[in-house]
């Protein structure tokens, strides 16, 4: 099949693309980021998916298959920028599906779009609304892509359209919004808080996301791993230390002494749980994952060692509890 990428470049982008190359599909992407050592026969046009030149692309190609993978988070881009990218970019991407005859549209989505907060499910199904955007409004942008991407569904019914929604993924390429919280020696939690963490190793990602070009399941989808681990869990067997801090120090302390800058609204992810249930995506598409959790935080840690450093023991003066 010839399969168009938007968001090529990525880390998820490149896997996916060499993977479709060894299946024997021609593979083609959009990006602004240059691909250097894509795969041979691999055409790679760096534009922006909203620029005419990125129509002209799938007026040319013809894409059987478009993954859609061209969205950022709220650490990557910010304000109009993000709506611009992830809003306006998803549009254009199914706009051009529509005007070009794709078959078959995959939208490239987080699990965060459920948000986190004290009075959610522990279990997400896929019919759930979204409902952290009032404690996080920066998810507000990749929450209106997803629905945007989930109406053409029923709007266009001659079409496959899937949505997948993919928890957080860990692996040797540090990859991803969970891999980047854990990149210090020092990870931050809010004192009387455990939250679980879902996630799956990336080359678990990849193969979900060939399952579903190969089978073809029309409609939004839920994609996980192994079982959620708590987050003193999760930092204990990636060798970081994790640091309790009351939630009134958080504001000013992020960003400072070797911990990742939060922001406010991120605040309530890293108190409640965001599980998701991947039932109908397993069943529909024959998809198991091969990675279990302590296989996906082993490679972690041995591609990102802890380095000890200054604002550990700085950290640990200033609260002594933390441990």
């Amino acid at each position: 099949m010839r399969v168009l990428i938007p968001g090529i470049s990525g880390i998820l982008g490149r896997r996916s693309a060499r993977r479709l190359v060894e299946l024997g599909h021609t593979v083609a992407g959009l990006d602004r980021r240059p691909f250097r050592d894509a795969p041979p026969g691999v055409e790679v046009h760096e534009v922006d998916i909203r620029k005419r030149a990125a129509e002209d692309v799938f007026r040319t190609f013809r894409p059987e298959v478009v993954l859609h993978m061209a969205t950022v988070n709220h650490f990557a881009a910010h304000g109009e920028e993000r709506y611009r990218i992830n809003l306006g970019g998803t549009r254009a991407v199914f706009e051009h599906c529509r005007r070009w005859g794709v078959e078959h549209a995959v939208f490239v989505g987080r699990h965060t779009f459920f948000g986190a907060s004290a009075e959610s499910p522990l279990y997400h199904s896929e019919d759930e609304p979204p409902m952290g955007l009032a404690t996080f409004p920066e998810l507000a942008d990749l929450v209106a892509a997803d629905l945007y991407a989930g109406s053409e569904i029923w709007r266009f019914p001659k079409r496959t359209t899937t949505v997948l929604r993919f928890c957080y993924t860990l692996g040797p390429s540090g990859h991803g919004t969970l891999a980047s919280f854990l990149r210090g020696n020092v990870v931050p939690g809010v004192l009387g808080f455990d939250p679980l963490f879902q996630f799956m190793h990336e080359d678990d990602v990849v193969d979900a996301l060939v399952r579903t070009i190969e089978t073809r399941p029309r409609g939004v989808f839920n994609v996980a791993g192994p079982p959620p681990v708590p987050l003193g869990v999760l930092v204990r067997e990636t060798g970081r230390k994790l640091l309790r801090l009351p939630e009134a120090l958080h504001a000013h302390l992020s960003g400072r002494l070797g911990l990742p800058r939060l922001t406010r609204g991120a605040l309530s992810h890293v108190k409640f749980p965001i599980v998701i249930d991947d039932k109908a995506f397993r069943q529909t598409t024959g998809f198991e994952h091969r990675f279990d959790e302590a296989r996906a935080m082993a490679e972690y840690r041995a591609a990102f060692p802890p380095a000890e450093h200054a604002a550990g023991g700085v950290l640990s003066r200033i609260v002594p509890w933390s441990r």
